[in-house]
């Protein structure tokens, strides 16, 4: 999913119901809750506008659910084992990242959504909460004890329950095992560093790990620095025991915070002190990440776990990729997950049914992971798959996912704009040689206070 299914067109942005932006921050958005590895040819294939039926038309066990690509292969499964045991139908309209943003937009703001139900990108549920039908009903407590905390907290907007997660992600570490196992390169390494080569789980192992193996006339390199999406930052900003990323709980801006200045300095630092990375981090996005492993050019990546599954047969690491949990600061393994929601409109004449389905979801939630995206949302799910032959990725994301640092983004409905204006060009000025990180941080501040004030 990730790296290959960057959107492009504008969406998820800031400011209710507008929308703005560019392919960059599709990309990016895309990337965080559903997408890469599987993506463009997935969104060749959409199905544009999809047809109408919902909520004004069709029978009375009739279910209409507007998706974007990566959705609709989790969720068609599930649906057809609905129908089956139910005999109601369900019609997954599937869109454009872009498209589905827009159409959410229209229809929810003008409260007469021709679908019945919707799936919702958790940066999105600060916009359209107001929007949707409360669920609380559907989270009961045995529910939650089967979420991750951060799937339980996230969709609780305005006192309600507004979502019930189907898939989330996070990001983990990818290393190659050739390398990693090869025992002249243990005995070297061991020898320079003084501890045992192996996949690292602190900064100061990732940066010595990431130092060995940089060969640039081998054309090798010992890791990425992607300057073009904020999510890894903020993974290291939790690791660094930052309580929250960019705004506190209250709502206040903490970007220059003693925590997020680590982070920095330890992210940037890899490009611009200790030169890690290839040439170019600032126009690193998860593309361009994904490319540079899978073709062997980099000895680890930080990179969101679905993309295991995704490397291709006739990579040049096909077979020869391991999986850690992301590594750790001084708050220990934190990531940020990128999850999805199934909603209800408001306006939906069919709630009970559409909750009928979600709370279907919900107990069949392991049968997406047999699908080419393969992502769940219940830990039970994971926890069914984690030591089978192929699946070797969620045994640590399940370690990431359930960390006590990991947190999801700031539930603000001018996020993407913090990200797009502010986030991103901060960041692809900190990955340049001579950067000052704390006058970046503090310049930053200043720009985001301007955002939400």
């Amino acid at each position: 999913m990730f790296s290959a299914r960057g959107g492009a067109g504008s969406a998820a942005r800031g400011d209710w119901p507008a929308a703005g932006g560019g392919a960059s921050s599709l990309t990016r958005r895309r990337l965080l809750g559903l997408s890469a590895g599987a993506g463009v040819a997935l969104l060749a294939n959409a199905c544009g506008a999809g047809g109408d039926s919902g909520s004004g038309s069709g029978g009375a066990k009739t279910l209409s659910l507007v998706c974007e690509g990566g959705g609709k292969i989790e969720l068609q499964p599930i649906v057809d084992k609905f129908q089956r045991e139910t005999g109601a139908t369900v019609t997954l309209i599937e869109l454009p990242y872009e498209g589905l943003f827009n159409r959410l937009t229209s229809e929810l703001g003008g409260g007469n959504a021709s679908f019945d139900l919707c799936a919702v990108d958790a940066v999105w549920l600060p916009l359209f909460a107001g929007k949707l039908a409360p669920i609380d009903d559907l989270f009961t407590s045995a529910v939650q004890a089967d979420l991750f905390p951060a799937l339980v907290k996230e969709p609780k907007v305005g006192g309600h329950v507004v979502g019930m997660p189907v898939w989330t992600n996070a990001e983990v570490l990818l290393y190659r095992t050739d390398l990693f196992e090869d025992a002249k390169e243990k005995t070297a390494f061991q020898a320079k560093y003084g501890y045992e080569l192996a996949p690292p789980t602190t900064w100061q192992q990732f940066t010595d790990v990431a130092q060995f193996f940089t060969r640039p006339a081998q054309k090798l390199y010992g890791t990425d620095v992607k300057g073009k999406v904020e999510t890894e930052w903020l993974a290291h900003v939790l690791q660094a025991g930052s309580p929250g990323v960019i705004l506190d709980d209250g709502g206040a801006v903490n970007v220059d915070n003693p925590q997020h200045l680590a982070a920095l300095t330890f992210y940037a630092d890899l490009q611009n002190k200790y030169k890690v990375s290839p040439a170019g981090a600032a126009q690193t996005d998860w593309n361009a990440a994904q490319t540079l492993f899978n073709q062997g050019s980099t000895a680890m990546t930080r990179f969101w776990a679905h993309a295991y599954r995704q490397i291709p047969a006739d990579a040049a690491v096909a077979g020869k990729v391991g999986v850690a949990p992301m590594i750790g600061g001084s708050a220990g393994v934190a990531g940020i997950p990128g999850p999805w929601y199934l909603s209800v409109p408001q306006s939906s004449t069919k709630q009970d049914l559409a909750k009928q389905f979600i709370q279907f979801c919900y107990d069949n939630n392991a049968l997406s992971l047999e699908t080419t995206l393969g992502l769940a949302a219940r830990k039970s799910a994971y926890q069914q798959y984690a030591d089978k032959k192929g699946f070797e990725a969620f045994s640590p994301l399940l370690t990431t996912l359930d960390a006590p640092a990991t947190t999801s983004r700031p539930a603000h409905p001018k996020w993407q704009q913090i990200v797009d204006s502010a986030l991103i060009p901060m960041l692809q000025k900190a990955v340049a040689p001579g950067a000052d990180y704390a006058a970046l941080l503090a310049a930053t501040r200043t720009q985001i206070e301007g955002i939400i004030k």
